[in-house]
Formats: structure tokens, sequence, C-alpha cells
């Protein structure tokens, strides 16, 4: 683990919005900039309501956002973006909605294509817009963060792509967004806030700076995540994990996450797994691997949860396991329509992903993510 003298950048939106009521602070900070044309990225639901966000001007709405975005729906989104001439983007809906918005931020009017900018810090110059976000789950933690990912439909490979020139102006996190999210995705989503600090807490690169925001998340996650599923409509629930969410986001950028993620990521390109239910699944499988490796942060965690394990690798997963399966969360990929003889090519398609890989605490072969998607199946 890294020490606490080692260097580390820390970056937040300049102005983050937080608590029940808020969403209607983005048009008021909009309006004081002087913003006139506004493109609002979001999915068909959110964009029924963008009037909550009450954004001044002449605006534009992209509600055509998929679940898990791809190449496809980044074009579609830059050639509305190209009428639009928007002077403020507005991320509004989930992590996809959040990404597209970055990516269009950079690219729209850029001489730069996605395949120029995929990477880290290739993105040439600032964007020449706004940027706002403001989610409506509480999960990806994206509102934070310098990253964007997308998916090549050619390949079914993740492309991210990071660069300081994404970072939001303005954060608005508003946790009655949330009120409307099902049992199911509130679930889902509320374990993948808790895998970000998860993964970053125990990263080869977790960062004492950072510990800090991660094992909160997780503990916000463990003592709201359960009253947020039974109901929907409890606000201070509903808070901590938009809290959470947040603090998971302020974790992707200096630190990132790890094995988890990798092996979550095929899930999504292969066979259209919601994010967050991906990460749910394979959460408790990656965390009991990973224990040998960071014996002492596993038990912090598990205390975090307000669970019962010992520090073994099976009362691990048995501990985890049982949490997210108490949820409602799906735990098995054959419940979720992954075919056993898919499992050979997800290994290798996790295996690649070594950005993520290269973070996990303990070495991850390609035989032992063909182990895990086995006894995950």
């Amino acid at each position: 683990m890294t020490s606490l003298s080692a260097p580390i950048t820390i970056v937040r939106p300049e102005i983050i919005e937080f608590g029940v009521g808020v969403a209607a602070k983005l048009g008021k900070w909009a309006a004081a900039q002087g913003f006139e044309r506004v493109l609002v990225v979001s999915d068909a639901f959110n964009a029924s309501r963008v009037d909550i966000l009450e954004l001044p001007g002449r605006i534009t709405v992209f509600s055509q956002v998929k679940p898990e975005p791809d190449t496809d729906n980044l074009d579609l989104l830059l050639s509305v973006a190209s009428e639009a001439r928007a002077d403020l983007i507005v991320g509004f809906g989930g992590g996809s909605a959040m990404d597209l918005a970055k990516l269009a931020s950079v690219l729209s009017g850029s001489a730069q294509t996605l395949r120029d900018v995929v990477g880290a810090g290739k993105v040439a110059q600032r964007r020449q817009v706004g940027l706002a976000q403001v989610p409506t789950t509480s999960g990806t933690g994206s509102e934070a963060g310098i990253r964007a990912l997308v998916t090549d439909p050619q390949t079914q490979a993740k492309l991210a792509v990071e660069s300081i020139h994404m970072l939001a102006d303005i954060a608005v996190i508003d946790p009655s967004l949330t009120f409307t999210v099902p049992a199911a995705t509130t679930a889902a989503t509320g374990v993948d806030a808790m895998a970000h600090c998860v993964e970053a807490f125990t990263n080869r690169k977790a960062h004492p700076m950072i510990d800090l925001y991660a094992i909160e998340g997780v503990r916000l996650v463990g003592r709201y995540l359960a009253r947020a599923v039974a109901d929907g409509s409890d606000s201070e629930a509903r808070a901590g994990l938009s809290l959470a969410s947040l603090y998971g986001g302020f974790c992707l950028g200096p630190v990132n996450t790890a094995g988890g993620h990798a092996l979550a990521y095929p899930l999504g390109t292969r066979w259209h797994v919601a994010h967050g239910a991906a990460n749910a699944l394979i959460f408790p499988h990656v965390l009991a691997f990973n224990t040998p490796a960071v014996a002492e942060k596993t038990t912090q965690v598990i205390e975090a949860l307000n669970l019962k394990a010992a520090a073994d690798q099976a009362s691990v997963f048995d501990a985890t396991f049982g949490f997210c399966a108490g949820l409602g969360i799906e735990m098995r990929l054959s419940g979720l329509g992954v075919p056993a003889d898919d499992l050979a090519a997800m290994a290798d398609d996790a295996f690649a992903i070594r950005r993520l890989l290269d973070n996990n605490p303990r070495e991850l072969a390609r035989d032992d993510i063909l182990s895990i998607y086995q006894a995950a199946y």
C-alpha cells in the first residue's frame, strides 16, 4: 500500500451542492453564469423531469442514453450537440448519462475524435462549454470524477478516457431525485458505490488521504442500503447512499478500482448486465480472493458493513455474499442469462483489462478469473 508521504493529486468539482431539494440550484447557477443554450444528456425517464432543474435559456434534451452506452450512442449525442451549439452541457441521470456528457463536453466542436482521446491525459485542450452533473442514482460517483467509459461494439471492450478537462464545474446531488429508483436498482447501484470504495481501500495504490473517504463510504452503505431498498422514500437513507456514491467518486480519480471491476466489465459488454448488478455479483468473490493480501483492511471492510466474519476467505465470502443476496440481488451468472460456454471468453476479456488488474492487491491470473466465474455460475 502507498505510504503517507507518497504524492497524490486530488481533484473535485469547483462547486458541490448536496442535499434534499437542491436540484433547482443548478438553474440559478447557470443563469448567474450567463449560459443561454443548454444541452441536457439524459435517459428517457429523466428527460421527463428536466423542469426540476429550472434551467435558463434554450434547452435541448438528448433522451437516448443507453444503460451501457457504446460508441454509436456517443456519435448520436455528438450529432445532436453539433446542432444545439450549447454553451452548457448537463449530465442528468446515472453514470451512463454523466459519462456521455463528459465526452460530449470535450469532443463537441473539437478536431479530436474519441479514438484520439482514449487513455489518460490525451484531451488536447480545455473544453469550450460549461459542464454540470446531476446524478439520479447512487452508484457511480461519476459526478465527481474525470473518467468516462463507452463500449466499442466491435471489440466489446470498454474505452476509458481520463482528462482533467472532463471535471464538472458544478455537481448538484439531490437525494430526492433517487426516490423513484426501484429497489433492485437501488441495491445493485449501492453495492457498486461500495465496490468503488472497497477496491480503492484495498488497492495497490491505496493512499491514506483516500482511505478516509473509502472506508466511510463503506460504512454509509452498510448503514443505509438495506433501509433504502426497503423504503425508497427514506430521505435519510437516500442521502446516505448519495454521499457514499460521491465518496466512491472521490476514490476513482487518484486510486481507481481494481480486480472486481475488471471482472464485472465483460458481463456488461458481452451480456448487457447492468453495471451495478455485475459489480454486486462479483464483489464477494474478489474480496475473498484478495483477503490473504489485505487481511487487516478486509477486516475493516467487514466491520464497516456491520457483518460478522472470521479472517479466512470462506468466512469473508459467506458474509459478503449474504449481504448482497439479502438485498435481493441476483448472485448467479446463470440467473443473469450468461451462458456457461462464454466464461472462458469472458476470462480472456477481463484478463486484458490491465489498467485495473494491475491495481489489484493480489495477482489475478487468467485461470483465477475463470475459477471465479465458474464459482459464480
